[in-house]
């Protein structure tokens, strides 16, 4: 709000609510080109102007026939109209989101209604993330199960990205640009957003009860405080793709500092000269927002390291054994169910044994009824099953079935030589996809062209003698080649922590990330669950009548 109140903005109000007349004022109306929308604008306009005059920003294209109403209705009070392509929400430095976790309901609900308009409004999206970026570039899709959801998305951007740029402002039709956007569905690797992860973001999102970014935590002397987690927090971006380890080892180093300012503070009361204060007011706020952010990091590790040492620790290695198929010593896991079986003997609440489970089906491909009828019996979520079944509805295997021999596991790329923790060892699948898309390696069996990349585009950007060495600053790797990955159902953290490792390791290709919305594992769950529900019976509600 105050970014918006230094611009001259001194009010912000909801579109659908009541509002007051200001018709002194202009009013800027930034919403989607939708009917509902356009309808409130109008009404705002229809007897008496409740502003003196309308600039209208939409977030995507506006169908003809709305434009027309508006237009017909309203258009003498609008003095400016534009598109302005902004219909995602850019999350972190390289991760989006189209903001719609109900797309999943909608898209893989059985005989789901909403399923083809679902895959419509993400695909334009997605082409409004690709206008802002400047960027027309090559589809390819992840050729999965029989559903086909990435090749049926893959089409509609692929259609809608030339539409878009036939009808660019310049009039001229953009060519291909140094970018390739690649269409995965969420099926491809159920395993990421199960495992308990132990980097900073991903475990706090995983253990902790974090609503809208906001972490609330407890200070020594009894009283809450709550803090925001994101890039305004320059310590949470140094930390939170880090182990939990590594994490930990910075906490004496943060006590520290913050012992260090309270003690210059008491000395600084006790004695300061009429010269530096001045000095001293100016950097004050800078430095307590900088211990600020020194607390709550310091709260937050002590409150993981707890959920860590409580409950979290007993299941780590079994669920890295089932996930990796071999032991931290590289030994094949023979026998699964042994792996299995502690976990399930041990008090872990129920959500924890479900992972567990889900995770040793994963790794059989499927296992047969009798022995999921056991399973689902031993967690005790008989009335519950869908926790477990419902991941059909993805294309993921639960039951051995003749028609999932079809469904593979994707080859994993080797990386026995790589340093990780015991307790660690899981890479999610989409870093192999990310580096072999950056190396030109992903197999054209696989990974179908919905519309060809230029051939210039190799993801490496193999630098010429006569080029000038682009770094690795975000402003320098825009001006090179961009992959851009959609995940169709969802985007766990450990998956965006890879678009900044890759990023990071390559140095001239910036790779995106972004999906429906982000996961977090007991969400997912809850999600997966929801599928076999069946919808409440709808009313149309009149005045007075129901």
């Amino acid at each position: 709000m105050s970014d918006l109140m230094s611009e001259g903005i001194t009010i912000v109000e909801d579109l659908y609510k009541n509002r007051e007349p200001v018709p002194e004022m202009k009013a800027i109306y930034f919403m989607a080109p939708t009917a509902k929308c356009v309808d409130a604008l109008i009404n705002d306009f229809k007897l008496k102007p409740k502003y003196r005059a309308a600039y209208v920003f939409f977030t995507d294209y506006c169908p003809d026939d709305i434009f027309d109403k508006m237009k017909k209705n309203c258009g003498k009070h609008i003095k400016v109209c534009k598109e302005i392509n902004i219909s995602f929400l850019p999350l972190e430095a390289q991760v989006f989101t189209c903001d719609n976790p109900e797309a999943f309901k909608k898209i893989y609900t059985p005989n789901s209604r909403d399923k083809d308009q679902t895959l419509e409004m993400i695909a334009d999206q997605i082409v409004t993330l690709c206008a802002t970026l400047e960027e027309y570039p090559g589809v390819r899709y992840k050729k999965d199960s029989d559903l086909n959801y990435g090749k049926k998305l893959a089409e509609l951007v692929d259609n809608k990205l030339a539409r878009h740029y036939d009808l660019d402002d310049n009039s001229k039709k953009k060519g291909k640009t140094q970018a390739q956007l690649l269409i995965v569905d969420r099926a491809m690797d159920p395993v990421s957003p199960i495992l308990h992860e132990l980097t900073y973001q991903a475990m706090a999102y995983d253990l902790i009860p974090i609503k809208d970014n906001t972490y609330e935590y407890k200070l020594k002397d009894g009283s809450k405080k709550e803090a925001l987690l994101n890039e305004e927090d320059q310590l949470w971006v140094k930390l939170r793709h880090m182990h939990i380890a590594e994490v930990t080892g910075q906490i004496p180093k943060l006590v520290k500092e913050i012992s260090a300012s309270r003690g210059e503070k008491k000395q600084t009361d006790e004695k300061i000269s009429v010269g530096a204060l001045s000095q001293l007011m100016k950097k004050m706020p800078g430095f307590r927002k900088q211990m600020a952010q020194k607390t709550v990091h310091l709260c937050l590790a002590e409150d993981l390291m707890s959920h860590y040492q409580t409950n979290v620790e007993k299941l780590c290695k079994a669920e890295q054994d089932l996930a990796i198929g071999a032991d931290a010593e590289g030994q094949k896991v023979k026998d699964p169910m042994r792996t299995l079986l502690p976990v399930l003997l041990h008090p872990h609440d129920t959500t924890d044994k479900i992972r567990a489970v889900l995770l040793y089906i994963f790794s059989l491909n499927g296992t047969t009824a009798e022995n999921l009828n056991k399973l689902i019996q031993h967690v005790k979520i008989e009335d519950e099953k869908g926790y477990i079944q419902n991941w059909e509805h993805l294309g993921v295997p639960i039951l051995n079935k003749p028609s999932m021999l079809s469904f593979r596991k994707p080859a994993r790329r080797d990386r026995s030589d790589q340093e990780t923790y015991k307790v660690s060892r899981w890479t999610p699948v989409i870093k192999d996809v990310m580096e072999d898309a950056v190396e030109n390696k992903l197999d054209v069996k696989d990974w179908p062209y919905q519309s060809e990349c230029p051939s210039a585009w190799n993801g490496s950007r193999a630098v010429s003698a006569r080029q000038k060495h682009k770094g690795s600053s975000p402003d320098d790797l825009r001006s090179g080649s961009r992959l851009i990955i959609f995940v169709l159902g969802g985007v766990s953290y450990s998956e965006m922590r890879c678009a900044y490792e890759v990023t990071h390791a390559n140095k001239s290709c910036e790779v995106i990330i972004g999906s429906t919305h982000i996961l977090t594992p007991r969400g997912l769950l809850e999600d997966i669950y929801n599928l076999g529900k069946q919808p409440m019976e709808t009313f149309t509600i009149e005045e007075g009548k129901l």
